[in-house]
C-alpha cells in the first residue's frame, strides 16, 4: 500500500505536469496570434471597406455578409445567422450648433452631433437662451422658472481623478441618456451635453439616449468638450446668449438584421458551449474600430488560432458577433431568448468591447466559488501582462445570458485612451495598434483554453 508522502508525490507530479501543459498551450496560442494573427487585416476590411454600421443600415448588413464569411475562413465547424429586428435610426444631415453671443458679439459655430434615438428639430432649426446644468441632479436646484423656454446644457464632465476611466463614464453617462425626459419635466425645448471623454478636443462624442414614453420627446444632441468649456465661460458673463440647433435626425420602423455564430465543436462535451463575442454594430461618425470591430475581430480571430494549431476543445466554443449593441441591445437578448429556447448549456460568456487597448485582465459577474478558480490560473497570465481577476463586472451583449444564471466575464484592456475615440469621427482603423489588438484575441483564446478544460464549476 502506497504512503501518504508517495500518493502526495503522485499528485504534485500529476498537478505540475497539468501546469507545464496548460503553460505550453497558451505559449502557442500568443504565439500564434503574434506571428500570424488576422486580427488587424480583418479589421482593416471591415472598417476601411465598410465602415460605420448603425443597425438597420446597408453598412451594417454588408457587415453580417462579411461575418458570415470571415467565420467561414477562419475555420468555423459551422456558421449560421439568428435573426432579429433591430432599431433603425437614421441621423441625416450634418448638425448645425451656433453659439449666438448678444450685444452684436457675433455667431460661433460649435461642433455638435445628435444623440441616438434622438427626434430631429423643425425643418428651421431651434434658437433659445441656454442655462447651464451640472447634470441631472441640478435641474431641480434650478427649477422651472428658469429652465422653462430654454435648452438645458449638460455639463457635468466626467471625472478625471478616476484611474479605471469607466468608473468616470459611468457616472457622466447618466446625463446622455436621461437628460432630456428629465430637462422637459422642467419646460426645456431641447437639450445639449457635454461629450463623455477625458480629452479636450473637438470631436462630438455620440450615443445611445432615451425617452420615457409619459413625456414628450425634445431634440438632444452632443457638443465636444472644448466647445462646451467654450460655452461655459461665455455663459458667465453673457447669460442671454441664445443657441441655435438644427437636426435632421429620425426613427424609421424596424429592420430585420442577424447576429452571426461561428462553432467549433467540442470534442468531449459539446454540449457545453462557451460564448464569446463583439458587437457588429457601431455609430456612424466614426469607423467603430475600437467600438467594437476590435471584438468582432478578436472572437473570429479565436476560431482561427484554434483551427490553425489543430486545437480540439473539449467543449464547444461559439462565437458571435452581436448586432444592435449600440441603441437597443436587441442582439444580445435575441441570443439569449433563443439559448433558453433551445435549453442550450452555457458554461461561461466572455465579451471584449472596451477597445482594441493592451489587455490587462478580466472582470466578471460570477459566483465568489467561480471568482476564486479564476484567480487561481493568474500565474498562466501573468507573463503575458494580463493580471487583473479581482474586477466585477460584464459586457452588455451577455447581460441577457448573466440573467440565465451562465457565467460572464468581459475582457479588461487598458481604458486611460478608450474615451479620446469612444463614439467618435476619430474612432478609425489608425486609432488602433496591431499587436495590442492581437494580444487582446490571445489572451481570450487563452482563457476559452482554461475554461474548455476544466469548466468553472
Amino acid at each position: 500500500m502506497k504512503s501518504t508522502l508517495t500518493l502526495a508525490l503522485i499528485s504534485l507530479s500529476i498537478a505540475t505536469g497539468i501546469a507545464q501543459t496548460d503553460s505550453a498551450m497558451i505559449k502557442k496560442i500568443y504565439n500564434e496570434a503574434l506571428s500570424n494573427g488576422k486580427s488587424y487585416s480583418n479589421l482593416d476590411y471591415l472598417t476601411n471597406k465598410i465602415g460605420g454600421r448603425l443597425s438597420g443600415s446597408p453598412q451594417a448588413q454588408q457587415a453580417v455578409e462579411w461575418a458570415f464569411k470571415a467565420m467561414k475562413e477562419a475555420g468555423a465547424d459551422t456558421v449560421y445567422l439568428q435573426e432579429c429586428m433591430v432599431p433603425h435610426w437614421v441621423r441625416g444631415e450634418k448638425e448645425v450648433g451656433k453659439i449666438i453671443s448678444t450685444g452684436g458679439k457675433g455667431t460661433k459655430e460649435v461642433p455638435i452631433c445628435a444623440l441616438g434615438s434622438s427626434i430631429g428639430t423643425p425643418a428651421e432649426g431651434i434658437t433659445a437662451q441656454v442655462i447651464e446644468a451640472n447634470g441631472i441632479e441640478d435641474l431641480q436646484n434650478l427649477g422651472k422658472e428658469k429652465i422653462k423656454g430654454k435648452i438645458v446644457f449638460f455639463n457635468q464632465p466626467m471625472d478625471p481623478t478616476f484611474i479605471e476611466t469607466f468608473n468616470a463614464y459611468g457616472k457622466a453617462v447618466k446625463q446622455r441618456w436621461g437628460g432630456a425626459s428629465e430637462a422637459v419635466k422642467f419646460g426645456a425645448v431641447a437639450v445639449i451635453v457635454r461629450s463623455c471623454s477625458l480629452v479636450q478636443d473637438d470631436n462630438p462624442h455620440t450615443g445611445v439616449m432615451g425617452y420615457k414614453d409619459s413625456l414628450n420627446k425634445i431634440p438632444a444632441c452632443a457638443i465636444s468638450t472644448n466647445a462646451a468649456n467654450w460655452l461655459s465661460n461665455n455663459l458667465k458673463t453673457d447669460k442671454a446668449l441664445t443657441f441655435y440647433l438644427k437636426m435632421s435626425c429620425k426613427t424609421l420602423p424596424d429592420e430585420k438584421s442577424y447576429n452571426v455564430i461561428g462553432e467549433i465543436r467540442g470534442v468531449e462535451k459539446a454540449d457545453e458551449i462557451i460564448t464569446v463575442g463583439g458587437h457588429l454594430d457601431s455609430w456612424d461618425t466614426g469607423k467603430g474600430a475600437h467600438d467594437d470591430g476590435a471584438g468582432i475581430v478578436q472572437s473570429i480571430e479565436i476560431l482561427r488560432i484554434y483551427k490553425s494549431l489543430g486545437i480540439k476543445p473539449k467543449r464547444t466554443i461559439r462565437a458571435v458577433a452581436f448586432m444592435n449593441e449600440e441603441n437597443g441591445g436587441r442582439g444580445g437578448k435575441k441570443y439569449a431568448e433563443m439559448a433558453k429556447l433551445k435549453n442550450e448549456k452555457h458554461i461561461a460568456a466572455i465579451e471584449s468591447d472596451a477597445g482594441g487597448f493592451s489587455p490587462r485582465g478580466f472582470s466578471s459577474d460570477v459566483t465568489p466559488a467561480v471568482k476564486t478558480k479564476l484567480k487561481s490560473w493568474r500565474p498562466f497570465f501573468e507573463p503575458y501582462g494580463v493580471y487583473e481577476f479581482d474586477r466585477d463586472g460584464s459586457g452588455s451583449d451577455i447581460q441577457p445570458l448573466k440573467e440565465l444564471g451562465v457565467p460572464c466575464m468581459e475582457l479588461i484592456p487598458d481604458s486611460q485612451r478608450y474615451f479620446d475615440f469612444h463614439h467618435t469621427q476619430v474612432d478609425t482603423f489608425e486609432a488602433v495598434n496591431k499587436r495590442e489588438l492581437e494580444l487582446g484575441g490571445a489572451a481570450m483564446a487563452a482563457m476559452i483554453w482554461m475554461i474548455s478544460q476544466y469548466g468553472l464549476q
